[in-house]
């Protein structure tokens, strides 16, 4: 078990290592999160002012530019393990005494650690703004953890794409899946004031809805329950199928090389 610990922290690193030293990597996917929350603040503000709209759009509308965010630093998992397979040095790994998992599950670490660091870079920003959270600092930490609970989830999808892929187009191609879960959501209103019967229903069954309302919860209601352990569930059912789905593609490409 403490090798396992150890594997897998040294994987970490060196994709830690990897992004760091390129930050281009980091900073588009960066930037496109906060062209969100701008564009969309600035846009679509007047929403609050709609009867029955609690709080101010700006915490609303915050959650949208981090599950972004989610997207596009946890996709770099998947990527980070496609350049390893193409270049061969996934294969040299395997004839390394390196627990098996710890190769896999480094890049999704690295991806989630990401995540964090951009959170956390959007919430600063959104403070300058005027974010308020009706929870205090803590509400902040669930808002953390919710986003690095979806970053790993995605990281997980990323990652099995990219095993079964074993290329970067199509690992890249594969992860745009997940944006139509962000706007099939209640992205831009709350779920009540969606009118259309299709779109209502499919936000309803989208687990996005729920990370985005227990985010929204913390900020703009205060500590309601219901929503925040809506959110922990949905991450949950989330990282157990694209785990799960990342193991059965690790398993496979292992027993292939």
């Amino acid at each position: 078990m403490t090798r396992f610990f150890i594997d897998t922290w040294v994987q970490t690193v060196r994709h830690l290592l990897v992004i760091m030293r390129n930050p281009f990597i980091f900073l588009p996917n960066i930037m496109i999160s906060l062209f969100f929350l701008f564009v969309y603040q600035g846009g679509l503000s007047s929403v609050a002012n709609l009867p029955g709209f609690e709080g101010s759009y700006l915490a609303f509308i915050l959650p949208v530019s981090i599950v972004s965010a989610a997207i596009g630093g946890s996709g770099g998992a998947g990527q980070s393990l496609v350049r390893d397979l193409e270049n061969g040095y996934f294969s040299r790994l395997l004839l390394t005494p390196a627990t098996r998992i710890s190769i896999v599950l480094g890049p999704m670490i690295a991806g989630m650690i990401q995540l964090l660091v951009q959170t956390v870079l959007i919430l600063i920003v959104a403070l300058f703004l005027g974010l308020d959270s009706a929870s205090g600092i803590l509400g902040f930490v669930v808002v953390i953890a919710l986003a690095a609970g979806f970053g790993l989830a995605f990281a997980g999808y990323s990652v099995g794409v990219s095993l079964r892929a074993k290329n970067a187009q199509a690992s890249q191609a594969g992860t745009f899946i997940f944006f139509p879960l962000i706007f099939l959501s209640s992205t831009f209103v709350p779920l009540e004031f969606i009118e259309a019967e299709w779109l209502k229903w499919v936000a309803t069954i989208n687990p996005t809805t729920y990370i985005f309302e227990g985010m929204r919860a913390v900020l703009i209601e205060g500590w309601q329950w219901a929503p925040i352990l809506q959110g922990l569930l949905a991450i949950s059912i989330m990282c157990a199928l694209t785990i799960t789905f990342a193991s059965m593609s690790a398993r496979k490409a292992l027993n292939r090389d």
